[in-house]
């Protein structure tokens, strides 16, 4: 039997979904059916102290070699590191990718990928270059409920695809008509790139795209875009739809996000809303039910089947009995299989994932773009520049 590869990580940044992600990537791959690679913590550094990382450290329950730096720029140092997992805000990517990258290391960044395409082509332009891994984590798309429901479509199993509608929104609104966010939360401030768009509505885009766009033989065609963008009082989008058209394909989509009402008002993976994204083709459609960023159930409804005859498909996310989590349920999110991906890309000398390749990552920058542009969405140029600066304030200023 051959070894499993060992891939070495470094954390960039020591928020929520570094927390998230680091718990997910410690937990034995054995329990998601995992044999050919494994995980290990070697680094995690803070832009504010040596002692927060060491207190992320504690927090994940790493072990005891993982070193702890109070600054960017000795983490992407460190020989020790194969991989940098960047998990810093969206304004905050394009600088700490590139800070990485130039210093040799392969990197997954959090998505949104940058807060621009122009940004995302940068980074992809130096990975290239310096042959180094470089992959957006959009985590959704390498669950197995994903990968299964591509498979269906590309199958025919629901006939010819024309549609598909994807909704992520939050209900935060206030009777005031002011959002739950303070101001300065990464939510609406627009300095940290925030908004409805950038944060949530990459999922919605995410399902449109994997099938629409992911799934095209051939050369694939870019989709025509009308949005519609209502801004909050910070500057930041509050509630955005998107229409996309490819006239080639006969398909469109539509992708809708909001900070003011939720997708599902009575609580996330309840069914009473019905389902979050659908997809819809000649024979049937498969619904997926949300959240849509971490979904566990989807539904197969045939064209001519008996009435009220589905298929429900639950997808439960395996957890670490071993490691501690909330009460004795141990650990599993799904952040693990977009680590597995890195990994196995490494591994095989890979520079790009086949499941979300740099083109199509920078096909949904470019979306973005667009749909920015229609609603007047702009953010400071220290986030939007694509000039690499090693002493931005962005990563830390040194």
């Amino acid at each position: 039997m051959a070894s499993k590869y060992t891939c070495r990580w470094g954390i960039l940044a020591t928020g929520g979904i570094a927390t998230t992600f680091t718990k997910d990537m410690l937990t034995n791959p054995a329990t998601r059916d995992v044999h050919d690679v494994h995980h290990v913590l070697a680094a995690a550094a803070s832009s504010s102290s040596k002692s927060r990382a060491e207190a992320f450290i504690k927090d994940v329950d790493g072990p005891s070699t993982a070193k702890a730096y109070g600054s960017y720029h000795e983490l992407v140092k460190d020989p020790d590191v194969d991989i940098i997992y960047v998990a810093t805000p969206h304004s905050h990517h394009f600088q700490n990718t590139m800070l990485a990258l130039e210093h040799g290391k392969h990197v997954l960044c959090e998505k949104a990928f940058t807060v621009n395409a122009e940004q995302a082509k940068k980074l992809i332009e130096t990975a290239r270059k310096k042959k180094l891994f470089l992959m957006e984590a959009v985590w959704t798309r390498y669950f197995p409920l994903s990968i299964k429901i591509r498979e269906l479509v590309k199958s025919g199993a629901i006939g010819k695809v024309h549609r598909v509608t994807a909704d992520l929104s939050i209900a935060t609104a206030n009777e005031d008509g002011g959002l739950k966010f303070p101001d300065s939360s990464r939510m609406v401030n627009m300095d940290l790139a925030g908004g409805a768009l950038l944060d949530l509505g990459i999922y919605s885009l995410t399902w449109v795209y994997q099938i629409l766009y992911h799934c095209q033989e051939g050369k694939r065609e870019r989709p025509t875009i009308l949005a519609a963008v209502q801004k909050y009082k910070t500057g930041a989008d509050e509630l955005t739809s998107v229409l996309l058209n490819w006239p080639g394909q006969n398909t469109q989509g539509f992708a809708s996000t909001s900070l003011r009402v939720a997708t599902q008002p009575d609580g996330e993976g309840s069914p009473a809303a019905g389902p979050a994204a659908r997809i819809q083709g000649t024979k049937g459609e498969i619904q997926v039910f949300g959240p849509i960023y971490r979904p566990q159930l989807y539904r197969v409804i045939k064209v001519g089947g008996k009435r009220g005859d589905v298929e429900d498909v639950h997808c439960p996310i395996p957890k670490d009995k071993e490691r501690k989590g909330k009460g004795d349920e141990g650990v599993g999110h799904g952040m693990f299989w977009e680590a597995d991906e890195a990994a196995r890309c490494l591994r095989d000398g890979k520079l790009e994932s086949d499941t979300l390749n740099w083109e199509e990552s920078i096909a949904i920058m470019e979306a973005m773009d667009e749909v920015r542009k229609q609603g007047g969405l702009v953010y400071p140029e220290l986030i939007e520049t694509a000039v690499y600066d090693e002493k931005s304030p962005l990563n830390g200023g040194q």
